[in-house]
């Protein structure tokens, strides 16, 4: 959670990116990502991700730990800073970073500059600091999830403030220009000014009260509540114009806390100029003033949304789909009765008696002979109904069948009694199958083989931190050998 050190971004190869990324996949359902998992996701030419992970522990880039018998690397926040300033310097979005101008409760701000050198300031979210832990009381980021790493976290809320101030800013709201993101880091235009909590005087305080209530109803007219609207996220400028900032906290005005946090950000400001420019007003605006025009926090899914909004758009794509499977059914309805059924049938069977010939193997697999079971299947019973006196004894049929079976077949019915093919037939299809299953079985074997060779091979090259415990024990026991070898020789 130190500084953000930028001096050895230049110097990693492609293979330290790989790893890392390698190490930031594996957290994904690992706390502690073991090595041999970084090797195979890393699959390195030469393999040699153990001494790339000393490297990189060396810089603080990944941290080893080990509690109890678990024990592996996990991605530190430098680590993190350092994979997206990559893909964002790859974007051309970054070509440099300078000095930081800002430090907060969640984020670092520094300034940066494109590859046309134009400067742009940088949010890095710092989720997991010690003076914000108790994120589940303040954020939704987490909604179902119960344990999650900071990292992803931070990366959830780079996500929603990049949409917050794409809609905001396209809407012309006076928000920072949004460039890119990447991550946690959030790329946006640099503001010209000052934070409002560092400015002790202005040219027309009660305009400047106006102007910031009005942006606070603005926004609820779009559907949102900022949640954090004071003077640490308003910065000013010469001309006393007002930007607003820092927006991962905003909820919907169909929030369940919607009014208690719209009068919130009111009461902040009120007495802020109270405080500061000893200006009171007794004009201010009420939840119940807002009126939505735009449906921005329907855009963006800001929170509380969901929970009053979803049932009615869920109700509406149900009568929708209800409606087009009706009309669905009613044209193939008009097309059945429309169609000749029998010629449909007879091109039907003139097309798989076509495909039998073609392909021979296909004629005798088992899924072939199951339904062509089942066809003759059903023309014996056709046939028994139209002449009922030839029909024979259903438990005498039955006996016979079961007793072919057990003979010829004892995991399938057979052909020969119920078709009237020869058993000739059915040997013969038997041994054509047999042929392709055990081709089937050597390749299988084959590739069991391969994975159990690649298997050993990992094992033998696993490494446990930075010396294995085999390693550690091997030593001891030596130690412990030549220690009482040596006491024996005294005595």
């Amino acid at each position: 959670m130190g500084k953000l050190n930028v001096s050895m971004l230049r110097y990693l190869s492609s293979e330290e990116f790989r790893v890392l990324t390698a190490v930031e996949m594996g957290m994904k359902n690992h706390e502690l990502v073991p090595t041999p998992l970084i090797a195979s996701i890393a699959d390195l030419k030469h393999g040699g991700s153990h001494k790339i992970l000393r490297e990189l522990t060396k810089h603080k880039l990944v941290c080893y730990e080990k509690s109890g018998r678990v024990e592996g690397y996990r991605l530190t926040f430098s680590g993190y800073d350092y994979l997206a300033l990559k893909a964002l310097t790859t974007r051309g979005s970054v070509q440099s970073v300078g000095n930081q101008i800002g430090v907060g409760k969640e984020s670092d701000i520094y300034i940066i500059a494109d590859e046309e050198d134009k400067q742009h300031a940088l949010k890095l979210h710092r989720l997991g600091r010690t003076s914000f832990r108790k994120l589940k009381e303040k954020r939704d980021y987490l909604k179902h999830r119960k344990n999650v790493s900071w990292l992803y976290l931070s990366r959830l809320a780079a996500v929603k403030e990049y949409a917050y101030m794409k809609a905001l800013h396209d809407n012309g709201y006076p928000v920072p220009r949004p460039i890119d993101f990447n991550r946690h880091a959030l790329v946006m235009e640099l503001v010209d000014g000052h934070p409002l909590c560092q400015v002790h005087d202005v040219a027309d305080p009660s305009a400047l009260y106006s102007e910031l209530m009005e942006l606070i109803v603005r926004l609820g007219s779009y559907g949102l509540i900022h949640c954090d609207f004071n003077e640490f996220n308003l910065m000013i400028n010469d001309s006393d114009k007002v930007t607003v900032i820092d927006f991962p906290q905003m909820v919907s005005i169909s929030h369940l806390n919607a009014q208690w946090y719209f009068d919130r950000d009111v009461q902040c400001i009120r007495d802020f100029f109270l405080r500061r420019f000893s200006y009171e007003s007794e004009l201010y605006p009420r939840f119940a003033d807002v009126k939505r025009l735009h449906n921005l926090d329907v855009e963006v899914a800001a929170s509380g949304f969901t929970r009053d909004m979803s049932d009615s758009f869920d109700e509406a794509a149900a009568d929708f789909k209800t409606s087009a499977s009706s009309d669905k059914d009613q044209e193939d309805n008009e097309e059945r009765d429309s169609s000749p059924g029998q010629e449909l049938e007879q091109d039907e069977s003139e097309d798989d008696d076509d495909s039998v010939e073609d392909n021979p193997m296909e004629a005798h697999s088992p899924e072939h002979s199951v339904s062509n079971e089942q066809q003759n299947m059903d023309g014996d019973a056709e046939a028994c109904e139209e002449n009922p006196v030839q029909r024979p004894s259903e438990d005498c049929e039955l006996e016979e069948l079961s007793n072919q079976n057990k003979l010829h077949r004892p995991y399938r019915d057979t052909n020969s009694h119920v078709t009237g093919k020869s058993l000739e037939d059915d040997v013969s299809s038997q041994s054509s199958s047999v042929t392709a299953s055990s081709m089937d079985s050597r390749e299988i074997r084959n590739r069991v083989k391969k994975g159990l060779d690649k298997k050993q091979r990992d094992m033998r090259r696993r490494k446990r931190g930075e010396a294995s415990a085999v390693t550690r024990s091997r030593r001891e026991n030596r130690e412990t050998v030549k220690h009482d070898a040596q006491s024996w020789d005294d005595w």
